[in-house]
């Protein structure tokens, strides 16, 4: 299996192709079989897969008073039905031992599931058990994507970064950035953005100097680029630079968060000679919240010494995960409207579990396991694995820092927070003991109740998507997907079947 010219994954020959779907569906038929074991012993809920069940269509709905170039925030109905069915499936069965692809970015629509690998964006049809060479569409880059987005506007476009090639010779900067429609695959545009050189002082790379990383993000009607230099704002619909920012002294840009906002993350260097260049003694942080029209600094936090990182949970409202140990998260910093600290949330040494995404891409919005909305937080706990493996998620109060709602997993099972569904938490309640099945939840912070969207169980060879770490999580347009961050060949002596993403919804909805 290759991914994006060249090689290509789309000269897989008919004959092949077909071999590989019918050794699918085989393979797939046999999964209610063992499944409706675990029907009669009446856990609730088990995974099948229908292409067309019938039954009502669950609808999300947008938020009100969102239009097509505002960043999707999406509500979630609950539906009909609490059994789980298989709605879309992208596997291979070809991977050589050792083998390795990037996955970076995985959207979704009411019909396509869009994935990136390498150099290609693809879309595929959601209702379909699909192979390489099964694509309703393929966006080919010059080279690999080297940044991603996960927010996705109201008429379903988004953005990602790549270099312009990738030769064995000399490894190209990331310094490209596209606008595409996730419907059809189309490239709205593209443009080139200056790249610098990682350091403590901004200038373009020489020399072989390795490249300040950038990220792209979208806030309405703007897509934001940072590239350390500077920041780039680019028009939504024809792609002209709206405004753009310069690096100044010792501080760069180094991120940015989209969403209901834009806050543009910088890092600033230390003069004092006595500390090292390279150590986090010698870096500070700055978060400045910009007009997306304007670039115009609204206002402008600087987090304390001793902080090593600073990630963005929230934009809007403003809600920033400092790590100011060796641990990960620490703290998390709710700011008012002026860019005042209203509140400190402390993770109590690791008692509250706080994630954001580390890595080759700069997504410093992407903070999985900690949500944000209806003026509160949400966290979940550290694992209990005593007896029996639990945990809990609780609310804390944004205005106060003061702990709300506490939702208990109860023994052998595990809450993870997913994403805000209006005023409602969605989390996956995952099964620990291998009998009760997994399921999408909402919780209620308002009653404490939790009310089930759908139940499911995993096949074996799908089992671990549900760890952040290596996959995202996603849910839109009521199901649920799990997708590869990356995916190595198994090996020699094991089996070549190798998931990229499953997609699970009610099996009271019809699939398209």
């Amino acid at each position: 299996m290759s991914f994006g010219p060249p090689p290509s994954i789309y000269t897989q020959s008919a004959t092949s192709a077909e071999a590989a779907r019918i050794k699918r569906r085989r393979k797939m038929l046999m999964w209610p079989l063992a499944l409706m074991l675990v029907v009669a012993l009446g856990t609730g809920g088990w995974l099948l897969w229908s292409g067309d069940s019938g039954g009502s269509r669950t609808k999300t709905q947008t938020t009100a008073g969102q239009s097509r170039l505002d960043v999707r925030e999406s509500v979630e109905k609950r539906p009909a039905n609490t059994v789980g069915k298989m709605a879309f499936r992208f596997s291979v069965d070809d991977m050589s031992p050792g083998e390795r692809y990037e996955l970076p970015g995985m959207w979704a629509t009411d019909k396509i599931l869009a994935k990136g690998i390498n150099k290609t964006l693809v879309g595929l049809a959601i209702g379909t058990d699909a192979a390489p060479g099964d694509e309703k569409w393929k966006l080919p880059l010059d080279g690999p994507i080297c940044g991603y987005t996960r927010h996705v506007t109201g008429e379903n476009r988004t953005a990602v970064l790549y270099r312009a090639n990738d030769s064995e010779e000399e490894r190209a900067y990331c310094d490209r950035v596209a606008f595409f429609d996730l419907d059809d695959g189309r490239k709205i545009w593209s443009h080139d953005f200056p790249a610098s050189a990682s350091g403590t002082h901004p200038g373009a790379p020489a020399n072989g100097a390795v490249q300040d990383t950038p990220s792209v993000t979208l806030v309405h009607d703007t897509v934001a680029v940072t590239w350390g230099g500077g920041t780039i704002a680019y028009g939504m619909d024809r792609g002209e630079i709206r405004w753009s920012t310069k690096a100044t002294g010792a501080c760069q840009d180094s991120g940015a968060a989209g969403g209901g906002a834009l806050l543009v993350r910088e890092e600033c260097w230390s003069n004092d000679k006595s500390l090292p260049v390279a150590s986090w003694e010698a870096i500070t942080f700055k978060v400045r919240r910009v007009d997306p029209a304007t670039g115009r600094t609204l206002w402008s936090y600087s987090a304390a010494k001793g902080v090593r990182d600073v990630s963005v949970p929230s934009s809007d409202p403003a809600v920033l995960a400092v790590s100011a140990g060796d641990t990960g998260i620490t703290e998390l910093l709710s700011l008012d409207d002026d860019g005042k600290n209203r509140a400190t949330i402390r993770l109590q040494n690791g008692t509250y579990v706080g994630d954001c995404s580390y890595g080759d891409y700069l997504v410093v919005d992407y903070c999985p396991t900690v949500a944000v909305g209806g003026n509160q937080v949400f966290l979940r706990s550290e694992d209990d694995i005593g007896v029996h493996t639990s945990n809990w998620v609780i609310g804390f109060d944004l205005a106060t820092g003061n702990t709300t709602k506490k939702f208990e997993s109860g023994p052998n099972a595990l809450l993870i927070p997913v994403r805000m569904s209006g005023d409602k938490l969605l989390a996956l309640r995952e099964s620990q003991d291998n009998i009760t099945p997994t399921a999408l939840v909402s919780l209620d912070p308002e009653t404490g109740e939790e009310t089930p969207f759908f139940y499911f169980d995993l096949p074996a060879e799908a089992e671990t998507f549900t760890s952040i770490d290596f996959n995202d999580v996603l849910v839109q347009d009521g199901r649920l997907f799990f997708g590869a961050k990356s995916v190595t060949g198994p090996a020699a002596d094991q089996p070549r079947w190798v998931y990229l993403v499953l997609g699970i919804e009610s099996a009271a909805r019809k699939t398209p």
